[in-house]
């Protein structure tokens, strides 16, 4: 998945491997939540680029899940998707969350960090049956026949379930020819481990634990995937946005809430050393993922063409090898050199 110079491994831009049946993509993803506005309404002037632009910036896998804009980002993702042609890229949509509709009754779903009215309601539901139907549903939202990869939605609470309900009735759509790869996404790695080992999954979606701010996938997740030729897509590579720019700010996100003063400090001092190597911050936010064989490709989201296209770019140029060992010398990186796929 990865050329490695001086011991780290380095990001391509052909197409890696995505699970085993098969997929391949560049190894950058469009994260499509923004699409369901989040955190704010995307106008009909703004939405109908974004897509393009990730076309055009050579991406050509695409995630979403019914629990982004209560369905919204499907819809949108299906809607922008149709012109274009159908085995030339990769769609990924979650299970978990069943759909309900109901009366919005002026209402929003802001508290979900969606500015859509709140016309369903999520029931989370990780049982085979739900499984069935939720695949179904989002098929139609996507307007596709098929999906090629079907994720279990944060399960965290309901383990149990996912492995007694989803991930059998994961297994059999894959068996079906209706998906052609499946595992879970979540925001930590303990549990992705968990079902690395208990699971016939060749997917994992991991958020926010493998990026140069929070490396704990790699005390779990990653070496076991590696062992079992499960291909691992990293997710929330910017922290909540502390690393999308060169120079983080006192008031920067970081996992969804503010920075404290010491990560925001190791943060900056990432970014100085990646300046003086003719590097940004956001470049080595979206490559250093990569450098662990396990991982197959970045997935980044944006909520303008323009931030879409820059995204798609930041793995084009690759970052120098000696700045990983400056990272590591000054201990803002673990020291450890990762084996080669």
């Amino acid at each position: 998945m990865s050329s490695v110079v001086s011991g780290v491994a380095q990001p391509v831009v052909q197409s890696v491997a995505i699970g085993r049946g098969g997929l391949a993509a560049p190894p950058v993803g469009y994260g499509a939540a923004a699409l369901g506005n989040l955190y704010q309404a995307l106008g009909d002037d703004e939405w109908p680029g974004i897509v393009p632009a990730a076309w055009a910036g050579g991406i050509r896998y695409f995630d979403v899940a019914p629990h982004y804009g209560l369905g919204l980002a499907e819809r949108r993702l299906g809607d922008s998707l149709r012109q274009l042609p159908r085995d030339e890229y990769i769609v990924s949509t979650k299970v978990g969350r069943l759909l309900v509709p109901q009366d919005a009754a002026g209402r929003t779903d802001i508290d979900n960090l969606f500015d859509v009215p709140a016309d369903h309601r999520r029931l989370q539901d990780y049982s085979r049956d739900g499984v069935l139907r939720s695949i179904e549903q989002s098929l139609e939202r996507l307007g596709l026949d098929r999906i090629d990869i079907a994720l279990v939605h944060d399960p965290d609470a309901h383990e149990r379930e996912a492995l007694e309900g989803a991930f059998p009735a994961l297994s059999e759509l894959r068996d079906q020819g209706v998906i052609t790869s499946f595992g879970a996404g979540m925001n930590q790695s303990a549990m992705l481990a968990r079902f690395v080992r208990e699971t016939d999954a060749d997917v994992m979606m991991v958020a926010g634990r493998w990026t140069l701010l929070d490396q704990s996938a790699a005390d779990d997740l990653l070496p076991l995937a590696h062992e079992h030729d499960v291909t691992v897509l990293a997710a929330a590579v910017f922290n909540s946005g502390i690393l999308a720019t060169d120079a983080p700010a006192q008031d920067a996100l970081f996992d969804y809430g503010p920075a404290e003063l010491p990560v925001v400090e190791r943060a900056r001092s990432i970014a100085r050393i990646a300046r003086r190597h003719g590097s940004s911050l956001p470049e080595l936010a979206a490559q250093y993922p990569l450098t662990h064989p396990a991982v197959a490709a970045v997935v980044m989201g944006g909520a303008s063409a323009e931030q879409v296209s820059r995204n798609s770019r930041l793995v084009a140029r690759p970052v120098a090898a000696e700045v990983w060992d400056e990272l590591r010398e000054h201990g803002l990186i673990s020291r450890e050199r990762h084996p080669v796929r």
